[in-house]
């Protein structure tokens, strides 16, 4: 049965509808004590997630870990008070053998997606010299990726393939990079394939940061000039940021069976670009 995307398509209105009245209180800045309790909340959580990741995670079960990500990223965005709105077909159990394939803005896109369903990440291997947030996102069961090495590609897609075969959810950025929200990147195809060998389902997602009175919020991107660092600063600076996940139809086996890799990879492309209206 099809979720009721109509449903949610009118709570979203009715949000937007009410804060559209003040966008100037909607985009704000913060006052500094404000932005000092956040950055209290967000260390305190950063350390219990360390400590979670360095004496939970090693006994812990697959079902046990996946729910203990979940909650620490519902918790985190909550200290930086991203609100995160689900939009059309958001899964209303958990799925399985399923890869996610959305655009990339921000850092935050891994947390808001996690937040609503287990997944696991295909990262560039860059991440894992992130401080602190590296080592939690290595200890996440992410696949990493050196897009440089023709070799380690194979490898990451049969380890893809392996992981969706025993019924993981997987998460994939094909741009390879981030953007600031206002264009789209075109899409790499090679490790769309895992999906294609496992026959597993397809769930394009779009995502995007808008302000108030719905542009685009480019400065929550992660993107460019800008470090991981500074794109957190700003994203403290700001009353009430949020973040749309743009559920589109599942793509299933039987959908795609007719395309080629690089056919199905332009078409999950398009569908992202025609939601965001970046064609």
């Amino acid at each position: 049965m099809e979720p009721n995307y109509s449903c949610k398509i009118n709570v979203y209105s009715t949000y937007c509808a009410n804060n559209l009245q003040a966008p100037a209180t909607q985009m704000a800045k913060t006052n500094t004590l404000t932005r000092y309790v956040r950055m209290l909340r967000i260390v305190s959580h950063t350390l219990i997630g360390l400590l979670i990741a360095s004496l939970a995670f090693p006994i812990a079960n697959q079902d046990i870990k996946s729910q203990l990500i979940s909650w620490w990223c519902r918790q985190l965005l909550r200290a930086f008070n991203l609100q995160v709105i689900h939009l059309g077909y958001a899964p209303q159990q958990t799925p399985t053998k399923t890869m996610v394939i959305a655009n990339h803005i921000s850092w935050s896109d891994i947390h808001a997606l996690n937040s609503l369903m287990p997944l696991k990440f295909i990262a560039k291997s860059e991440i894992k010299t992130w401080p602190i947030f590296g080592y939690l996102v290595s200890k996440a069961n992410t696949i990493f990726i050196d897009r440089k090495k023709r070799q380690d590609i194979k490898y990451s897609i049969n380890i893809a393939r392996n992981s969706l075969e025993n019924g993981d959810n997987l998460c994939l950025f094909p741009e390879g990079t981030t953007t600031d929200g206002t264009e789209i990147r075109p899409f790499k195809t090679s490790l769309i394939q895992a999906a294609i060998l496992a026959k597993a389902t397809i769930q394009p997602v779009a995502i995007r940061y808008p302000k108030a009175n719905d542009e685009m919020n480019t400065d929550v991107a992660y993107a460019g000039e800008t470090t991981l660092i500074e794109s957190m600063q700003k994203i403290l600076t700001m009353q009430q940021p949020m973040v749309e996940l743009h559920f589109l139809r599942p793509i299933t086996p039987q959908d795609y069976a007719v395309m080629d890799r690089h056919s199905l990879t332009l078409h999950i492309e398009g569908l992202i670009r025609q939601t965001l209206k970046l064609l």
